[in-house]
């Protein structure tokens, strides 16, 4: 699954592919997909379009996770906590994403029960001090949140 670009783009790599554009929504085997807007951009290795940004939110056993992506903070973040989020994935590393003090006002809007930071400390450019981030959204929006490492897992439930 991914954009109706993307989709093609990999269609003629031959990998089976579900093309699907920001609002819309399907339900595969294993839950339901359901596409948001993302604000940045979004272009394939050689520099053509890959077609409209989007985050995505994934509902399956009654939960509900949003994957924001690359994206900066908007608005409608609000629409999407109106879906009821059990866990978001949020941007912190600023410069390509929304910083920190952006993903707490994310937060602030989504409503999750759960906050997990991403897309930091990945480039120099990136650093950002999740810990510091984690204090923030914890007092500032009431919402737990969990910094990962590579190779965590955690269980979300609804």
């Amino acid at each position: 699954m991914g954009s109706a670009e993307l989709a093609t783009y990999a269609a003629k790599k031959g990998l089976k592919s579900h093309g699907m554009n920001v609002g819309g929504s399907h339900s595969f085997p294993q839950g339901k997909v359901r596409y948001t807007p993302a604000w940045h951009s979004n272009s394939f290795p050689d520099g053509s379009y890959a077609g409209m940004p989007m985050g995505v939110v994934f509902e399956a056993d009654g939960v509900s996770v949003y994957h924001a992506g690359d994206t900066a903070l908007f608005s409608d973040m609000a629409r999407i906590g109106d879906l009821g989020i059990d866990l978001a994935l949020l941007p912190i590393g600023d410069n390509y994403t929304m910083g920190p003090e952006d993903a707490v006002e994310a937060t602030l809007l989504i409503r999750p029960k759960v906050v997990v930071p991403i897309h930091y400390a990945t480039f120099p450019v990136l650093v950002q001090d999740a810990s510091g981030f984690k204090a923030s959204v914890e007092s500032r929006a009431g919402v737990s949140c969990l910094v990962m490492q590579p190779g965590d897992s955690t269980v979300v439930t609804g």
